[in-house]
């Protein structure tokens, strides 16, 4: 039997020669996701007409549900050609093969949870990864030994977002020996709807801050609905975002959110800062996933932060799940000055958002330290009900852990005696940085 199949042309190379991994980037409205959907089914039935037996794995970081995978694309995808559809099964909740001699099933995974049920699939015969911009290194180290049939493949897809994402870097900067890829935005997608281009053209006019993020392929700037998106432009126009340096006679400050050891476990971040009357100078940012707190430890004692004063959310006090020890009591036994900030209740993320835009006219940022957490703050925003256009508070994604932290700073800025958190720090020397 022979099919015709129509994908974007540019898309073409990706799919016709010999490669380990096939990989695309780009905006919203490429074709890009529902090409790739259309050739795990088009890979599907070929590999079971050829009576192999096996599993395609559709995954995405972040998935609670699969409702958030990519199965409706992939039985779109099948739908849309009817030699496809008749050669597959699709469920509630399952999509495998039918009257073909061997059986291909897919499998809808989010990677953050579940990183070690990959290694117990049997004979993985693809690996998709879509909206993969957020998957880490770890993930990726641990995800790749997994795909090991002979003829097995991964593909990735995704909207760039980070330039130091780990699948930027990974795929796209330094890509591996028999990696085929493309670029893919609006204007390469020959079947680009009517309905999108007059979306396109609203956000170009409405919305250029985040028009080439979108639409572009561009690197995130500031997120459209970012919490922080008017305060970021006025400090760049005000020459807020520059080169800074730390005052000889005031304390360093380091600001954190607590993250965990394990691969599944969220970031740690850290913020350098110095309160210089009512100036907060930022200084340096640190963020890491999955290590232990001597990492973080040896980062501030080898960037000359060894005198700083820590100050903790109210989750420093907690104990670890494993060893009877805490945040807190594991910084004094490094000899670090260490302030646990207590819950502030119900609404906390949304005063800690609040205290950033009273602030954001008084901060200074040194920009080569601090450029990563500044891309978080721009990328930190409301998750919505696409539906019902209501707000479900802050996303909780990679920009949240530096957002969190930054609030911190913000609120102990505010009243950092008058709630008990400790008293007013006195002036001492300290070298600069």
């Amino acid at each position: 039997m022979k099919a015709q199949i129509e994908i974007p042309a540019k898309l073409i190379p990706v799919f016709a020669g010999q490669a380990d991994y096939r990989v695309s980037w780009g905006g919203r409205g490429s074709g890009k996701t529902r090409t790739f959907a259309k050739m795990t089914a088009v890979r599907a039935y070929q590999w079971a007409m050829r009576g192999d037996e096996g599993t395609i794995i559709c995954g995405r970081e972040f998935m609670n549900s699969l409702a958030e995978s990519s199965f409706a694309e992939v039985e779109a995808a099948i739908k849309s050609e009817d030699w496809l559809a008749a050669h597959f099964d699709i469920g509630e909740n399952y999509i495998r093969t039918t009257n073909c001699p061997g059986r291909i099933d897919y499998s809808f995974i989010g990677l953050r949870r579940n990183l070690d049920s990959i290694k117990s699939k049997s004979r993985i015969k693809l690996l998709w990864v879509d909206e993969a911009d957020p998957v880490t290194d770890t993930a990726w180290e641990k995800t790749i030994p997994s795909v090991r049939e002979e003829d097995s493949e991964i593909w990735v897809t995704w909207n760039p977002e980070r330039k130091n994402s780990a699948t930027h870097r990974r795929f796209r900067l330094d890509p591996p020996p028999r990696t085929l890829g493309a670029e893919m935005n609006w204007r390469d997608n020959p079947w680009f709807p009517a309905i999108l281009e007059r979306k396109r053209r609203e956000d170009l006019e409405k919305r250029p801050d985040s028009y080439d993020h979108i639409w572009e392929g561009d690197f995130v700037g500031l997120v459209e609905g970012s919490y922080f998106n008017r305060q970021l432009t006025a400090a760049r126009a005000n020459n807020q975002i520059g080169e800074i340096h730390a005052d000889p006679l005031m304390q360093l400050r380091a600001y954190w959110d607590i993250g965990g050891t394990g691969n599944n476990a969220d970031a740690v971040a850290i913020w350098i800062a110095q309160f210089v009357g009512p100036r907060i100078l930022v200084l340096d940012y640190y963020e890491a996933r999955g290590q232990d707190l001597a990492t973080h430890v040896n980062w501030l004692r080898n960037k000359g932060y060894a005198k700083a004063l820590c100050v903790l959310p109210h989750d420093g006090k907690k104990h670890d799940s494993v060893f009877p020890v805490t945040y807190e009591s594991e910084l004094k036994r490094a000899d670090f000055q260490v302030v646990v900030v207590p819950n502030q209740g119900r609404g906390a993320a949304l005063k800690r958002i609040e205290a950033v835009r009273n602030k954001f006219p008084n901060i200074w940022f040194n920009e080569e330290t601090t450029a990563a957490g500044l891309e978080a703050l721009g990328a930190y925003h409301e998750r919505q009900d696409p539906i019902r256009g209501i707000g479900w508070g802050p996303e909780h994604d990679w920009a949240s852990h530096g957002a969190d932290a930054f609030g911190l700073m913000a609120v102990h800025h505010e009243a950092p005696s008058e709630t008990g958190w400790g008293t007013p720090l006195t002036r001492q020397r300290t070298r600069v940085v």
